[in-house]
């Protein structure tokens, strides 16, 4: 897990602190395929995304990132090298939110995989 610090708001417009979060976190997606959490992304049911993320192992490159903005949003270089974009849904999630829910739905799609009971 690689965490960008977030840009302070009152250093320009949303823009350009899109902008600058977005050249801190490309460098870091190289060799990866790159998940994007966006609210106009698709979304997965949690057997959905088990499944989406078996389908990442298997076929190169075999790393995944999953890319959360900031505040004011994702900037769109980040956007536009996504290979998936995912949606948690249709709220607005605070980043540090959105990192816990991404997080337990990442757990619960491993469990889902190797066949435990904790998604029953």
């Amino acid at each position: 897990m690689v965490e960008v610090r977030d840009e302070p708001l009152q250093r320009g417009t949303p823009d350009e602190v899109r902008e600058r979060e977005g050249r801190r976190i490309v460098p870091h997606l190289d060799g990866c395929h790159v998940v994007v959490l966006d609210r106009s992304g698709r979304e997965y049911s949690s057997e959905e995304l088990a499944v989406l993320l078996q389908t990442f192992e298997e076929r190169p490159p075999q790393r995944t990132a999953f890319v959360i903005g900031g505040a004011c949003g994702v900037s769109p270089d980040v956007l536009q090298g996504a290979g998936t974009r995912l949606s948690l849904g249709l709220l607005t999630l605070p980043h540090q939110l959105a990192r816990v829910v991404l997080g337990e739905q990442l757990y619960r799609a491993t469990t889902i995989l190797r066949g435990e009971p904790y998604h029953r």
